[in-house]
């Protein structure tokens, strides 16, 4: 149970180190939390400095997740473990301790948590986000879309029930969290991958 607790600790401290914050304060950037949509994911970090800093901090967000699921599988814990691992990572990135709690939309880092509990299951959410990205064009629909299927991905490649069980609860949090991205679908008004600037976050 110490070991538990510590890596699970340890998951949430990690998750809430914000790359978005950090990457923008090193390249000199407006902190992306008051400048854009004031989210501090890598689509407003895109908006405010470009690709380069925007690719730097994706990166830096599916680290956060995937680093303590490989963790855990290192020390051999048990399934609810990992789970609760991944949504330690995950709640650190949306909640961050560091960063007053307010933190992105935690696409990125659930990616990294499901490559981090079994690469098939990752590679096959981000394919599918891939693939919907390059149909329409709409970078939350995408997000919406893959992370929606994820559960059942999780049940179909690694059917514990606490594992989908965590998926479920990823997947949940994260249609919650893109409820604006959801409205500006309705009306027609979200931003697509080709516009530069505009539209709405989703990270």
């Amino acid at each position: 149970m110490i070991t538990a607790s510590l890596l699970i600790l340890a998951a949430y401290l990690l998750g809430s180190v914000s790359s978005a914050i950090i990457v923008c304060r090193l390249m000199s950037l407006p902190d992306p939390r008051t400048q854009g949509s004031n989210n501090p994911g890598a689509t407003n970090v895109l908006r405010i400095g470009g690709k380069k800093p925007a690719a730097i901090t994706l990166f830096g967000d599916s680290l956060k997740g995937l680093f303590p699921m490989l963790a855990g599988h290192l020390l051999g814990v048990a399934p609810w473990v990992l789970a609760a691992v991944g949504l330690a990572a995950f709640l650190g990135h949306l909640f961050p301790v560091f960063f007053g709690f307010r933190g992105g939309k935690g696409v990125a880092t659930a990616l990294g948590v499901q490559f981090g509990l079994w690469w098939p299951i990752g590679l096959c959410v981000a394919l599918i986000w891939l693939f919907v990205a390059k149909v329409l064009k709409i970078s939350s629909l995408s997000a919406l879309i893959s992370m929606s299927l994820a559960p059942l991905i999780v049940w179909l490649l690694w059917p514990d029930p606490v594992l989908i069980g965590m998926q479920l609860v990823m997947t949940g949090i994260l249609i919650w969290r893109h409820r604006s991205n959801i409205r500006n679908l309705l009306t027609g008004s979200e931003g697509r991958l080709v516009d530069q600037v505009g539209g709405s976050d989703q990270d």
